[in-house]
C-alpha cells in the first residue's frame, strides 16, 4: 500500500516527467543520429568507393521496407517487455552497426549491415509511444507528445552538421564511427535512466493521478481479454487504426517526397546552387518543430484532446502549400522558401497526431503495437516516393511529382474526416 502523501505523490510524478521526457528526446534523436548518418556520407560513399547510385537506392528502399515492419513486429514485442531496457538495446546495436558499417568496403556487408540497421531503428518508436501514453494523460498529451516529437527535426538540423563536418575534414568512415560510439553512451544513459510506468515506481496510474476520465476509461477497456483478443479487437480489427494508417501512408509520401527531391525540384527547376538548395530544404525540418507544437498545444486546448479536428486542418494546409509549390512559376528565393516552412509546418502536424491518435484509438496495453503498425504504412508510403515516384516523373515530369503528391495531400483530408467526432 502507498503511503506517500498527495504532495509527495505530485512531487515525484512532477519530477519524473521532466525528467523521462529529457531522456527520451535524447535517445530518440540518437535514434535519428544512427538512421541518417548514411543520407549525409552518400556522396563521399559514391566517391570513395565508386559506388553505383542505383545501389544506393536499393539501399534506401530495402532500409525504409524493413524499418516498416520492424516498427510493426518490434511495437508488438515492446508492449510486453519493459520500454527502458527495449529501446536502450536498440539504439545500441544500431550504435555497434554504425561502427562496423565505417570499418566495412564491401557493398554485400553495407547492405547486410544497413537491413539490419533499419531492424533496430524500429526498436525506438514503440518504446517511446508507450512511455508516451502512461506517463502523460489525454487531455496534456498533445503538448507533451509534440515536444518530443520534435526531436526529429533537431536530430534532422544537427546530423548533417557533425556527419558533414566529420565527412568532410577526416572520412565517411570517421563520420559512422563516431556516429556509433555517441549513441554507445547514448544506449547505456537510456538504460540507466528511462523507467517504464508509474506503476513500477509504486505511483498511482496516469489517469487515477490526472483525474482524467477518458484516460481512466481507457485503462479499464478490455481488462477481460487476453493479450491476443485484444490485438485483434483494438488493433487488427479497428476501423479507425486502418484509417490511420492509410492516411499515415499518405502523409509519409508527401513528407519524404518534400524531403528526398526537394533540393532536386530546385537545382532542376530554377538553378539553385547545392547550398542554397538544401538551405531552403532546411526551412522545412524549421517548420516542421513549429508545426508539431502548434499541433499538439491546438489539439488540446482547441479540441478538446480530439486529435481529428486538428490533423484536417493541416492537412488542408498541406494541399494548399503544395499548390503554392507548384504554381510558382519564377525562382523567388524568399517565397520559395517560406512555402518549403509552410509544408514542413503543415506535414509534421499530422504525421504526430496520426501517432498519438493510433495510440489513444488503441488498448492501454497495445500503445506500442498500434503506432508500429501504423508505422509499417508510413514507411511503405516513404518507399512510394523513392523508385515509383522516380517513374512518374520520368514520363510526366515535375507536373507529375506534383499531381501525385497533391492528390495524397487531399485524400488524407478525406480520410481524417471520420475523426471529427470519434475521440470524443
Amino acid at each position: 500500500m502507498n503511503k506517500e502523501t498527495p504532495q509527495q505523490i505530485n512531487q515525484r510524478y512532477q519530477y519524473w516527467r521532466i525528467h523521462l521526457m529529457f531522456v527520451m528526446y535524447i535517445g530518440y534523436a540518437g535514434f535519428y543520429f544512427t538512421r541518417k548518418s548514411f543520407n549525409y556520407a552518400v556522396p563521399a560513399l559514391i566517391s570513395d568507393l565508386g559506388i553505383d547510385k542505383n545501389d544506393i537506392g536499393m539501399m534506401t528502399t530495402a532500409f525504409y521496407i524493413t524499418y516498416g515492419i520492424s516498427k510493426f513486429l518490434s511495437g508488438m514485442f515492446s508492449d510486453r517487455t519493459n520500454p527502458r531496457y527495449f529501446m536502450a538495446i536498440g539504439l545500441f546495436f544500431s550504435g555497434v552497426i554504425n561502427i562496423f558499417f565505417g570499418l566495412s568496403s564491401s557493398l554485400f556487408v553495407f547492405m547486410s549491415l544497413w537491413i539490419l540497421n533499419a531492424w533496430f531503428q524500429g526498436w525506438g518508436w514503440p518504446a517511446c509511444s508507450k512511455l508516451l501514453t502512461t506517463w502523460y494523460s489525454r487531455t496534456e498529451r498533445g503538448a507533451w507528445w509534440s515536444v518530443w516529437n520534435t526531436a526529429h527535426n533537431v536530430g534532422g538540423a544537427l546530423i548533417p552538421l557533425i556527419i558533414g563536418y566529420v565527412t568532410l575534414h577526416y572520412s565517411w568512415r570517421y563520420g559512422f564511427i563516431i556516429a556509433g560510439i555517441i549513441t554507445l553512451f547514448i544506449a547505456l544513459f537510456l538504460a540507466l535512466r528511462l523507467r517504464g510506468s508509474p506503476e513500477s515506481l509504486g505511483l498511482p496510474s496516469i489517469g487515477q493521478w490526472r483525474k482524467d476520465q477518458l484516460e481512466l476509461i481507457q485503462e479499464q477497456e478490455g481488462k477481460d481479454l487476453c493479450w491476443q483478443q485484444i490485438l485483434y479487437r483494438y488493433v487488427l480489427l479497428n476501423k479507425y487504426i486502418w484509417l490511420l494508417a492509410l492516411s499515415y501512408t499518405l502523409v509519409y509520401i508527401v513528407r519524404t517526397a518534400i524531403n528526398d527531391w526537394g533540393n532536386i525540384y530546385l537545382t532542376e527547376k530554377y538553378h539553385y546552387d547545392l547550398v542554397s538548395a538544401n538551405s531552403v530544404i532546411s526551412l522545412f525540418e524549421i517548420g516542421g518543430i513549429l508545426g508539431s507544437l502548434v499541433a499538439g498545444w491546438g489539439s488540446d486546448k482547441l479540441f478538446s484532446s480530439n486529435r481529428g479536428p486538428m490533423a484536417l486542418l493541416f492537412a488542408i494546409g498541406i494541399f494548399f502549400s503544395i499548390l503554392a509549390l507548384w504554381l510558382m512559376v519564377q525562382e523567388k528565393f524568399i517565397l520559395q522558401s517560406a512555402v518549403f516552412f509552410s509544408i514542413g509546418f503543415f506535414v509534421f502536424g499530422p504525421q504526430m497526431l496520426i501517432g498519438m491518435a493510433a495510440a489513444e484509438c488503441s488498448h492501454k496495453k497495445l500503445a506500442g503495437t498500434a503506432t508500429g503498425f501504423i508505422g509499417l504504412f508510413a514507411y511503405l508510403g516513404a518507399a512510394l516516393s523513392g523508385y515509383p515516384l522516380a517513374i512518374i516523373m520520368q514520363h510526366f515530369h515535375w507536373n507529375g511529382f506534383f499531381v501525385v503528391i497533391s492528390c495524397c495531400a487531399f485524400l488524407i483530408a478525406l480520410l481524417l474526416l471520420p475523426f471529427l467526432k470519434a475521440q470524443n
